[in-house]
Order: C-alpha cells, then sequence, then structure tokens
C-alpha cells in the first residue's frame, strides 16, 4: 500500500523506502552510540596532542607509527567522522524545507564525509607506515 494516498512518508522518505520511525530511532542510537564512543577517543587524542605539543616531526611520525597509536586514532577518526555526518544530517533534515535541496545536501553532507575521512585516514596510515 505504499503508493496510496494514505502513506504518510514525505517524499523523501518513499525515496529512501523507511518510515519515520524506524529511521528517527535508528538514527538516535547510532548518533548516542558514536557520541559514548567519541568520549575515550577524544580524550586519547587530547592527551596525545598535549603529549605531542612542541614535539619534532619524527617524534610524532614515532608516536603514529605505534600500531596502538595508529588504531586509536583511525577509530577516533570514523567515530568522529560519522558522528558529524549523523549530526549534519538532522539538520539538514530539520531546516532544509525543499525536499530536492534536502536530497542534495544529505547527499553531499556523505560525500563530504567521505572525502574527509579517505584524506584523513591516507595522511594518517602514510604517517605511521612511513613514505
Amino acid at each position: 500500500m505504499s503508493g496510496s494516498n494514505n502513506d504518510m512518508r514525505t517524499p523523501l522518505g518513499k525515496v529512501r523506502g523507511l518510515g519515520s520511525a524506524r529511521e528517527g530511532t535508528e538514527h538516535f542510537w547510532r548518533q548516542r552510540l558514536t557520541a559514548v564512543a567519541n568520549v575515550p577517543l577524544m580524550l586519547f587524542f587530547v592527551g596525545l596532542l598535549v603529549a605531542l605539543n612542541g614535539a619534532d616531526f619524527a617524534t610524532v611520525r614515532a608516536a603514529l607509527a605505534n600500531p596502538f597509536v595508529a588504531l586509536i586514532m583511525a577509530l577516533m577518526l570514523i567515530s568522529g567522522l560519522y558522528h558529524m555526518r549523523l549530526g549534519m544530517q538532522v539538520v539538514i533534515e530539520d531546516y532544509v524545507h525543499g525536499e530536492g535541496a534536502k536530497l542534495a545536501l544529505i547527499m553531499l553532507n556523505t560525500f563530504f564525509t567521505v572525502a574527509v575521512g579517505a584524506a584523513s585516514l591516507f595522511a594518517l596510515l602514510k604517517m605511521a607506515f612511513g613514505g
């Protein structure tokens, strides 16, 4: 009955094929999960920044070459960027009223997050493995 006049979803919801309750609940929990994960990851990141404050390039590269440090930094990047994407999606869905503009901005939000993530992870891996 998805094409009937009784369908209360927005055109964007119809394109996605998801009802608002399912999408909202899943989105809510993913945002909360990444927020909780970001607390220790960001604390580690800030601690690393403080510890490396004023250090030369070789020292920073040596710190990032530690597999534990590189792994935590990669997790921080992934979790932080995913959390950012989820938050921006909420802002777009709440404040952009045209369905076409909303869909375009949600797509750009995803592309931007992937581009920043790819560049950041590439830089991290290059520092960790040398090159």
